[in-house]
């Protein structure tokens, strides 16, 4: 039997209190207007891409190439989109539930998004460990190597 995610509300550590993972989802910025425009390309991208594993559409695929090919500055096309594809795909692998993604065009961020969208601000960003930390806040230890290779590679596509 799976244990709630919030079962427990805070817990105290060191004299502050960490909140269960629903309410630190909840706490965290909703928006992409928060993020660069090369962040908010690649979760367009993704979107486009997690429509495609959800409906099995080729149409959604599609979508992807021509939106990444009318995207200003977007010098690679079809390897940006190839990499955004690699990254949902490693993403995707070992999780017991479908990631969440919200139409392309939508402002608003899902939890899987927020946390997409963290992934590439911190490897964009370049701090030592940021990225492994987020990293295996979101995917865990058995997907580490792959989805931090897949994120470094998307992020400087």
């Amino acid at each position: 039997m799976m244990q709630d995610a919030c079962e427990s509300l805070a817990v105290p550590d060191a004299g502050r209190s960490q909140l269960c993972p629903l309410q630190a989802a909840l706490a965290a910025p909703r928006s992409v207007e928060g993020y660069d425009d090369f962040c908010r390309i690649a979760l367009s991208l993704c979107r486009f891409i997690g429509a495609a594993y959800t409906t099995g559409a080729s149409d959604c695929w599609e979508a992807a190439y021509r939106f990444a090919d009318e995207t200003p500055g977007v010098a690679d096309s079809p390897l940006l989109v190839a990499r955004a594809a690699a990254l949902v795909r490693i993403l995707r692998s070992g999780r017991p539930c479908e990631l969440c993604f919200m139409p392309p065009s939508c402002r608003r961020l899902s939890k899987d998004e927020t946390e997409l969208m963290r992934l590439l601000a911190a490897a964009r960003r370049k701090q030592p460990g940021e990225l492994e930390s987020v990293v295996c806040q979101f995917v865990g230890n058995e997907n580490e190597i792959a989805t931090t290779r897949a994120v470094n590679a998307l992020a400087f596509c």
